[in-house]
């Protein structure tokens, strides 16, 4: 086995950085937005510190490694995040969902098979995070309704909108990326249906596996957060004349009940409101307003000698508590919502939506509760509140679509605007199917036509745009554009075909898209595309072989995010909404892996001729 040379020591460096990059990508504590600057810092400050001239001659500047912020394929992406947000605003996939809902009422195992084709279809054209956004809310209410555990349906459904996205040019940014790196590296530009027929063929037989044994792999687990929080009501505390409170501070009230109680208001006399300060002293008659669990309210009515009331009426055996008018509902943080990134403090949540927050849940597991520090937790994609509000409130954020609501009463916004978002959706995958532009272009004039016709308002299209995709988009370009110029993708080209010498064209093209599929269930999948684009056509040039199947096999490779929940965004969504284990993503995700990359392994090199 001829291994090659070692190569020169920019080249070592920029693969060191590679090897940083995939352990940066990896990391959960880190966000990727920082991690992806991180490595465009090193790059370029390492490249202006030492200097590189390529073989030819030239220079390599430092600044060209900020390229990737105007780069085709970036532009291409974000246009259709933008655009994709547009159809979920205007409610535009709404009969759909519909019409779904209504079906699983009558054949929920055809309803099932559907929904995986209706999911697997649409996101061969639109992004999966507004697909699975579309399809979670009805089929946890379906789950709901019938009595059946929710978990045997969401993977599947998530599992499906992933197939079905690596069909086209534009079903995923993935896609994108690797068609447009090949293109700047001088391959003819790939159009939107080149690989559709093996897609199509293997996405057949994931859907089959996805419909009739994927949901006999998986525990019939309950649902998250789904009805296990006790409710919280608003009360209040009339002070006895001869109880505890009586000339107590605040303060002295909350150690009595052991430091859990919080008041949110004190009223003296007809209509005077007096702040909760610590050192308030409380008089007879004094009512505290508060807000808690049952259990709670009734053990601060022992401890501090006071009577229950709700209104004007008091708490007995004749009248319980009663919750009428609330509603508890779950809501999922989502790619685009206000509550990305923020606490709930920082967005001033109970105010804005006038909800009370009960508990926060995060991978599968209560994180926070009321009792705790809730206001102070950081949302992250794929958490889930428990909420309680007024129905007509909780309606009102349906009907916004800032928010995803999961219950059994979830009611899918639409608008006046439905169709129009439709035609400019359709419009934008019709002209770049028929090469009359490119899909950047096309895109940007779809974003452009929305706005003008009030689909979206530029408030909306910048909730749209992902800080994390972008950063990882342009520092997986700027990583690749390193590899290429020093050599660096040649090299690990040279090792990869040492390593499969003797080895036939179909079995090297197989196992390079097996180690792409390994890569990006660890690390982003972009940064897989982008970094192993280049190997691959300097494979194939090695082997004088069409670097075209190569390609694809990268972006086959790179698609297949089904046997960790971090490999990817609607991964975690379905995770959370479904109460998921990591093991249930291993147990169900890695058969599904096989099926695919065997399916594949046997279809590219038959279709491109390889032998």
């Amino acid at each position: 086995m001829n291994y090659p040379p070692m190569p020169e020591p920019h080249t070592l460096a920029v693969l060191g950085l590679v090897v940083l990059a995939l352990v940066l990508f990896s990391r959960e504590k880190m966000a990727i937005e920082t991690s992806s600057l991180i490595i465009l810092v090193l790059l370029t400050c390492g490249f202006t510190a030492f200097p590189y001239i390529t073989p030819e001659g030239e220079p390599l500047e430092a600044v060209a490694f900020f390229n990737g912020f105007g780069h085709e394929a970036l532009i291409a992406v974000c246009a259709l995040m933008i655009a994709g947000h547009g159809l979920v605003r205007t409610g535009a996939l709404e009969p759909v969902g519909r019409n779904l809902a209504r079906l699983w009422q009558h054949s929920p195992k055809l309803s099932m098979l559907l929904t995986l084709i209706i999911g697997a279809f649409l996101s061969a054209f639109i992004n999966n995070v507004p697909i699975v956004i579309l399809l979670l809310p009805i089929l946890i209410s379906v789950s709901l309704r019938t009595g059946t555990s929710s978990t045997r349906v969401l993977m599947p459904m998530g599992f499906a909108t992933l197939v079905g996205g690596m069909s086209t040019t534009i079903g995923t940014s993935t896609n994108l990326l690797v068609v447009s790196v090949a293109a700047d590296m001088g391959l003819p530009r790939i159009q939107m249906f080149d690989f559709f027929i093996p897609a199509a063929i293997v996405a057949s037989l994931a859907i089959l596996y996805l419909w009739l044994i994927a949901p006999l792999l998986l525990p019939p687990r309950q649902a998250t957060l789904t009805d296990t929080s006790p409710r919280i009501f608003s009360a209040q505390l009339v002070i006895l004349d001869e109880g505890f409170a009586v000339d107590k501070t605040l303060s002295e009230l909350f150690a009595a009940t052991g430091g859990i109680m919080e008041v949110k208001r004190i009223m003296r006399g007809s209509g005077t409101f007096l702040m909760p300060l610590p050192d308030t002293h409380i008089h007879a008659g004094d009512r505290l307003l508060v807000n808690d669990t049952p259990d709670n309210l009734k053990e601060f009515e022992r401890a501090l000698g006071a009577t229950l009331y709700v209104g004007d009426t008091a708490v007995d055996e004749e009248h319980p508590l009663s919750g009428a008018g609330q509603q508890i509902a779950e809501i999922i943080v989502v790619q685009g919502s206000p509550l990305q990134g923020m606490t709930l403090r920082q967005i001033n949540f109970d105010d804005r939506y006038q909800l009370l927050v009960l508990a926060i849940s995060r991978k599968g597991s209560t994180l926070e509760t009321l009792r705790s520090k809730i206001e102070q937790v950081r949302m992250r994609t794929g958490d889930i509140l428990l909420v309680q509000g007024q129905d007509e409130k909780i309606a009102e954020i349906k009907r916004a679509g800032d928010l995803l609501v999961l219950d059994a009463t979830a009611d899918l916004p639409y608008t006046d605007k439905a169709l129009t978002a439709l035609f400019i959706m359709a419009g934008i995958v019709i002209v770049a199917a028929f090469g009359l532009a490119t899909i950047a272009i096309s895109a940007v004039c779809g974003v452009l036509i929305m706005l003008l016709t009030r689909c979206l308002s530029w408030r909306h299209a910048s909730m749209a745009l992902s800080t994390r995709v972008i950063m990882i988009v342009v520092a997986s370009l700027a990583l690749g554009s390193a590899m290429l110029q020093t050599g660096g993708a040649e090299y690990l080209a040279q090792v990869f075909v040492a390593v499969t010498s003797g080895a036939s064209a179909p079995v090297i093209l197989s196992g390079l898209m097996l180690l792409m599929a390994i890569l990006t269930n660890i690390v982003s999948n972009n940064a897989a595309a982008v970094i192993g684009t280049p190997i691959a056509i300097s494979i194939a040039q090695q082997l004088q072989l069409d670097p075209e199947p190569f390609v694809i096999a990268v972006l086959f490779g790179a698609n297949m995010s089904y046997a960790t929940p971090m490999a990817y965004k609607t991964n975690l969504l379905v995770m959370n909404a479904g109460g998921y284990t990591f093991m249930d993503f291993v147990r169900v995700g890695v058969p599904l892996t096989f099926i695919v990359w065997l399916g594949l392994s046997f279809l590219l090199p038959f279709l491109y001729k390889l032998s």
